[in-house]
């Protein structure tokens, strides 16, 4: 990245950052941008967690970016594909010129004298700081802190006499040969963590406080591995992605319809799985479906080892930890070598940088959320979030489309600022994720608000943003466009007309 003053900033080359930049190369090529990453290599998300089994918890066919097809026929693919795959498409839309790693951002700050922001990075190895000055900038930090991982408060775990590890923190070439594993958590990292494990473990336990729901999905694609032999690979990409959107969306509104129904099905799949051995208490949340996010396991691995009895899932609480293992409320002890603390993330926006306008700090918590992907009163700035009940590259891939539609009606109109005004006092009390899940309302004091009417409605629904990012108004009302160049938009105004009265001469 040469240039210290640019068009567009994007924060982060993972999966979102890297998706913003290819839409930014390919819809609006005369716009400089540059990408600042923390890390040494794209990925994100992909690159920092490489605990053993680490795989998407969405198909890849809606987890691949919209532009470029996911060729492989597995269905949730292992860490180190999707890096690649990331990677790949960085290289493929020549957007790894664009990237300056290792620098973490530290501040963002707004001036609305200049019409833009001024953003500082720390070089972490070295201490020194720089700073970049843009436009617009494009956050696509995701929404949880990379540094460390939640971990509660457990008691006696300095007490154990073996190693506690955090997924989010796997030391390299790990080995746990011959080992009793207890991971305590029930989300999609643990369930991740126990089959995967249990190829070299004594034994892997899932320890949890209360089950999650757990839906076996095939391990292949096998309609698109067939239609690739008579279809072009784009097409059946396509439509691979339609039918399980269509399908994705189609359970979710059931299960809000129709929780009781849905339940009854989920379970009665798990039990099928488990067999008559395994109590299916384990597998019984006390809420409805998708009030959490729901865990995928490929071709059913966490029931076959369970089955096997290579693992075993306990539910319970833990009054404390000896040197030797864990000692639980009911009065059960599980022996145990090593402790993972699957025990969910720790959400932060932005990065953990702060954030101003015009001087004055922004808080977050106290605002609502335009079309999911803009904060009301900052202008020139767009949040990628991905869904909490789809793939996240669904929502990534239309937010990006709408910040390119949105450039170009800039340049378009000569506008040099763009902020989102709630003038109809539209903010609610609910957190713009809207999920019961442990690692959300730990964090909803951080969070943005919920609307109560569109647009300010984060409503995770694929088919209801699609139209609205991808063909909505700009001129809706909602965004307040300023620092028009008059000369240009006059300029702009006086060759449509001309160009549409030579029009009407040719006609003639």
């Amino acid at each position: 990245m040469k240039h210290k003053h640019l068009d567009v900033l994007i924060i982060g080359a993972g999966l979102s950052g890297v998706g913003a930049a290819c839409h930014l190369s390919r819809k609006c090529p005369d716009l400089r941008y540059g990408i600042l990453e923390r890390r040494k290599r794209v990925g994100g998300t992909w690159d920092l967690f490489r605990y053993p089994g680490i795989r998407s918890d969405s198909d890849m066919f809606t987890l691949g970016y919209n532009f470029r097809p996911w060729t492989d026929t597995k269905m949730l693919a292992d860490g180190p594909s999707i890096r690649k795959y990331i990677e790949e498409t960085a290289e493929q839309h020549q957007v790894s010129k664009h990237i300056q790693f290792g620098l973490k951002v530290i501040s963002e700050d707004w001036s609305s004298d200049f019409n833009r922001w001024t953003v500082t990075a720390i070089n972490e190895e070295t201490g020194e700081e720089q700073t970049f000055t843009a436009g617009f900038v494009l956050n696509c930090t995701g929404y949880y802190n990379y540094d460390a991982g939640h971990t509660p408060k457990i008691p006696g775990i300095n007490r154990f006499g073996g190693d506690v590890i955090h997924p989010q923190h796997w030391p390299q070439n790990y080995d746990y040969s011959g080992k009793r594993v207890v991971v305590i958590g029930s989300g999609a990292t643990a369930v991740t963590l126990v089959p995967a494990m249990t190829d070299k473990a004594e034994h892997v336990t899932m320890l949890q406080r209360s089950p999650t729901y757990v839906a076996s999905v095939p391990e292949q694609d096998l309609i698109s591995k067939n239609l690739r032999r008579v279809l072009p690979e784009m097409v059946v990409y396509r439509m691979a992605r339609t039918r399980n959107i269509l399908l994705q969306r189609t359970v979710f509104n059931l299960s809000i319809r129709k929780p009781k129904a849905i339940r009854r099905i989920l379970l009665a799949a798990a039990r099928k799985q488990l067999g008559p051995d395994i109590d299916m208490k384990h597998f019984q949340p006390h809420y409805n479906p998708w009030e959490e996010r729901m865990c995928a396991v490929p071709k059913g691995d966490l029931f076959k080892v369970l089955r096997e009895g290579k693992a075993s899932v306990v539910t319970d609480h833990i009054q404390n930890i000896t040197k030797t293992g864990i000692k639980l409320k009911s009065g059960d002890w599980i022996p145990a070598d090593i402790i993972i603390t699957a025990t969910g993330l720790d959400l932060q926006m932005f990065g953990g940088a702060n954030l101003r306008v015009d001087g004055k700090s922004v808080n977050v918590s106290n605002s609502i959320m335009y079309k999911g992907l803009m904060l009301e009163n900052v202008p020139n700035m767009a949040l990628v979030f991905g869904y909490t009940n789809a793939s996240w590259t669904l929502k990534a891939d239309i937010a990006s489309e709408f910040v390119c539609r949105l450039l170009k009606h800039m340049q378009k109109t000569g506008t040099k600022k763009v902020t989102p005004v709630d003038k109809e006092d539209c903010r609610s009390d609910i957190n713009f994720l809207n999920l019961r899940s442990g690692y959300i309302q730990r964090a909803d004091e951080r969070l943005p608000r919920q609307g109560i009417k569109d647009p300010w409605q984060n409503l995770n629904d694929y088919l209801h943003d699609l139209p609205a990012l991808r063909y909505g108004k700009m001129d809706d009302g909602y965004l307040k466009f300023e620092g028009a160049n008059l000369h240009k938009a006059k300029r702009s105004l006086v060759q449509h007309l001309l160009g549409s009265t030579l029009t009407r001469e040719a006609q003639r």
